[in-house]
C-alpha cells in the first residue's frame, strides 16, 4: 500500500517552499533588491541557479504530477543548500527510490533486544520506533524520567509527553534545541508513513493539544537521528548531562535504542544516587525523555 499521490505532492509542495523562503539571495550570492515581496529566493532566481526551467519548477513546487530525476533534484537541493537528511527527504516526497524505516507502533520485542537494555546497566536506554513511541525502558531509564510528569500521561510516546507535560523546560534544559530536533525527526519519518491514517490522526491532535508543536510542524525541518547532548534537572538529584547515541535495531524496522551516556563525574555519582534511592524502578515501556 502506498501513500495517495496527492498527499506526498502537497508534502512536496509545502517543503520546497518553505526550504526556499529559508535561503536569502546574499546565501547564492545574488543582491537583494529594493523591493521583494516575498522571503527567501523567488521561482524564477532558484531555476535559474538549479539550471532548470521556471515553469517546470514552479510546476513541482505547486504539486503538479511530473516527472523529476535525480540530477535535477540534485540541482535543487543544491541551490536550498539542504542537508543530507533534508535531501533524503525530497527524494522520497518526490516518489525515488529511498531506505524505507516504518516505525510499527508496538512490535513484538525479541528478547535479546530486551537483553542488550539491560545489559546497559546503569546506562540509561530506551528503544523508540520512528514515531517516538516507547517500546520499552531499562531501569536505569525508569529512574532517570521517574517524577518528571506533573500531569497522567497514557500515550507512550515521548513527542507527546514532551509536547504537553508543562514542566518539560524545568526538566530538559536544552529543550529550546531539542523540541525542533526531534520535531525534524518525526517529520522525516512521516513521510515514510503517509499511508497511515493514524500518523496524520497522531499530528493532529498532537498540534491541537500543543501550539508549540503545531508552530514547529509548519516549519517542514527535517533531520536525523544522532548524537546529542542533553542537560536535565532532575528532580531529585539535580543537573546530570548525557550524551546520547541511537543506536539502529536492525530486526526492528525503523527502531532504534537511545543509549545516555553519561558526560562527566557529577552525572555519574547521580545515576549511582537514584540507583539507592529509587531502587524498585524496572523496565518496561514506561516513559522516556
Amino acid at each position: 500500500m502506498t501513500a495517495a499521490p496527492g498527499i506526498r505532492r502537497a508534502e512536496l509542495s509545502g517543503f520546497l517552499r518553505a526550504r526556499r523562503e529559508g535561503v536569502t539571495p546574499a546565501e547564492v550570492g545574488l543582491p537583494a533588491g529594493a523591493r521583494r515581496r516575498t522571503p527567501g529566493l523567488r521561482r524564477e532566481e532558484l531555476a535559474q541557479l538549479a539550471g532548470v526551467g521556471v515553469t517546470w519548477y514552479t510546476w513541482l513546487e505547486q504539486g503538479r504530477p511530473i516527472n523529476v530525476s535525480t540530477q535535477v533534484l540534485d540541482a535543487v537541493a543544491r541551490v536550498l543548500r539542504l542537508d543530507p537528511a533534508e535531501h533524503e527527504h525530497l527524494y522520497r516526497l518526490a516518489g525515488l527510490p529511498s531506505v524505507t524505516m516504518r516505525g510499527e507502533r508496538r512490535p513484538e520485542i525479541p528478547q535479546h533486544v530486551r537483553h542488550v537494555l539491560d545489559a546497559l546497566g546503569t546506562t540509561p536506554a530506551t528503544l523508540l520506533n520512528s514515531r517516538y513511541d516507547v517500546l520499552a525502558v531499562n531501569a536505569a531509564q525508569a529512574r532517570l524520567v521517574n517524577g518528571f510528569h506533573t500531569i497522567p500521561c497514557g500515550h507512550y510516546n515521548l513527542l507527546w509527553c514532551c509536547f504537553t507535560e508543562p514542566t518539560i523546560r524545568e526538566r530538559l534544559l536544552d529543550w529550546d534545541s531539542e523540541g525542533p530536533q526531534m520535531v525534524a525527526t518525526f517529520r522525516s519519518a512521516y513521510v515514510e508513513n503517509l499511508d497511515d491514517p493514524s500518523w496524520a490522526e497522531f499530528v493532529e491532535r498532537l498540534s491541537a493539544a500543543s501550539p508549540e508543536f503545531a508552530t514547529l510542524w509548519r516549519r517542514h525541518e527535517v533531520r536525523g537521528p544522532g548524537f546529542r547532548s542533553k542537560t536535565f534537572d532532575h528532580p531529585v538529584v539535580g543537573r546530570m548531562a548525557f550524551v546520547t547515541t541511537s543506536l539502529s535495531v536492525a530486526e526492528m524496522p525503523g527502531c532504534r535504542i537511545v543509549a545516555y551516556t553519561p558526560a562527566d563525574d557529577e552525572c555519574r555519582a547521580a545515576l549511582e544516587r537514584l540507583k539507592v534511592l529509587l531502587p524498585a524502578q524496572t523496565d518496561g515501556a514506561s516513559g522516556a525523555s
